[in-house]
């Protein structure tokens, strides 16, 4: 079918802890593809998402999700078995990068550096792990937006950041805070994007520096040498390969005091909001909001074909035996 007479479902909102920044990345995007001439309709995804989909007739799903449930494999799940092309990352990408603890095992082993931690699930000892140096970071193991995050300087905070990670699932990591600058790389149908530094109030990026704080600065190009900015972009493109993303993705990193970068985490469904990286990187790069919209949505479209071939192949050879 081609593009221009598809109908586009933007599905969006959802159950998780992101449901606002994810309406807002989906309203966003509506009104860029609106503009663009394609016909669309904006969906609140919920436990009646396969009947709406069928009754509106949706050709491609726009994913606009955030967190749990949208971000983590369910929804691609779903889609494939409908057999409904989509944008982003497949079940087992995205699977994968919702979870902070197997990503980073993963992306280590292909020699991007990590920083030092553990992942402690409940019914463990939930101690301070002795062989990590203070201050730390506890974070939910499948949250975004830094949703639950806290950074412990003391044993007196930890297990109140034990708490407030574990309201939002059953595991949480553990590591060492690393005091420096905060890079984010996107990376579009495998190539990366201007970097973008994040100067944040405080010196953490967090929910409010990144939704509600004005003051937070983005630097885009980041001032890196030329050694780090390639660096950076190299680990960024590795990781996204490492987890087979496809689509639009964003890869944060941590840069210490002597300039080395290390990975925190991989977006799979990086946010599209008015203050959000991905279309900022995509701005220095020449491409508007509305561009990179379609180019997200068409790079569904390519990987669909693509894998309707594969099949058709495999049907193919399989008669022929």
């Amino acid at each position: 079918m081609p593009i221009t007479t598809a109908h586009i479902g933007v599905l969006m909102g959802g159950a998780s802890a992101e449901r606002e920044i994810s309406l807002k990345t989906g309203r966003a995007i509506y009104a860029a593809l609106v503009q663009r001439g394609y016909r669309a309709t904006m969906i609140d995804v919920d436990a009646s998402l396969p009947w709406v989909l069928r009754k509106k007739k949706i050709d491609v799903a726009f994913l606009a999700l955030h967190g749990p449930g949208g971000e983590d494999g369910t929804v691609q799940g779903l889609l494939d078995i409908l057999e409904i092309p989509y944008t982003g990352s497949g079940v087992r990408a995205s699977a994968v990068g919702m979870d902070k603890a197997m990503t980073k095992t993963l992306v280590e082993r292909e020699g991007v550096p990590v920083a030092a931690g553990t992942c402690i699930r409940k019914g463990q000892s939930a101690m301070p792990p002795k062989n990590l140096k203070w201050p730390l970071v506890v974070k939910p193991v499948d949250q975004g937006s830094t949703v639950g995050v806290s950074i412990v300087h003391t044993s007196a905070q930890w297990k109140s950041a034990l708490r407030r990670a574990w309201r939002l699932g059953s595991a949480i990591v553990a590591e060492t805070f690393i005091d420096g600058r905060e890079i984010a790389v996107s990376v579009l149908d495998g190539k990366a994007l201007p970097t973008v530094e994040i100067v944040a109030p405080g010196g953490f990026y967090d929910y409010a520096a990144k939704y509600e704080k004005a003051e937070t600065r983005y630097l885009c190009p980041a001032p890196l040498t030329k050694t780090q900015d390639h660096q950076v972009k190299e680990l960024a493109v590795r990781s996204y390969q490492v987890l087979g993303c496809a689509g639009a993705a964003r890869v944060d990193f941590r840069l210490n005091s002597k300039g080395r970068p290390f990975f925190l985490e991989i977006n799979t469904i990086p946010g599209m909001t008015e203050r959000s990286l991905l279309p900022m990187a995509a701005a220095q790069a020449g491409m508007d909001y509305e561009s990179l919209t379609e180019r997200i949505l068409r790079s569904a479209l390519t990987r669909k074909s693509t894998r309707s071939q594969i099949a058709k192949k495999s049907q193919s050879k399989g008669k022929s035996r």
